[in-house]
């Protein structure tokens, strides 16, 4: 796949757009608000929960955060850093994710297993 021609780059990329796959991923995210997906792998690009997959909240006391507004939505254009986050899905097509962190109901940043490079 080029990634270049994907349409992950079209800046007016819907949620209806993408797998439901995508979608799930980006639904749990807008449910966590803040915090972590733990430990979910990628198979040709698209996220798959394992049996360990974990979601960890991170709640702050000190404030009141309300859902996403785009949460109760059925499409809305995703963000530039959700569009990011499917690019990378892409580019890594096969590996497992440590984590995922979300912030304000956002991914934020993804942190997964590469394979070691040995020059022999």
């Amino acid at each position: 796949m080029i990634l270049h021609q994907s349409p992950f780059f079209m800046a007016d990329l819907r949620f209806s757009q993408v797998s439901g796959p995508r979608q799930s991923l980006l639904r749990q995210c807008q449910r966590i608000g803040f915090g972590k997906i733990v430990r979910f792998s990628v198979s040709d690009g698209e996220p798959v929960v394992l049996p360990e997959t974990e979601a960890l909240v991170d709640v702050k006391l000190d404030e009141d955060a309300g859902p996403r507004l785009e949460q109760d939505l059925n499409d809305f254009a995703l963000c530039a850093e959700v569009r990011r986050l499917f690019k990378q899905l892409d580019a890594i097509h096969n590996a497992v994710v440590d984590h995922l962190e979300v912030r304000a109901g956002i991914p934020r940043r993804i942190v997964f297993k590469a394979p070691i490079l040995t020059h022999k």
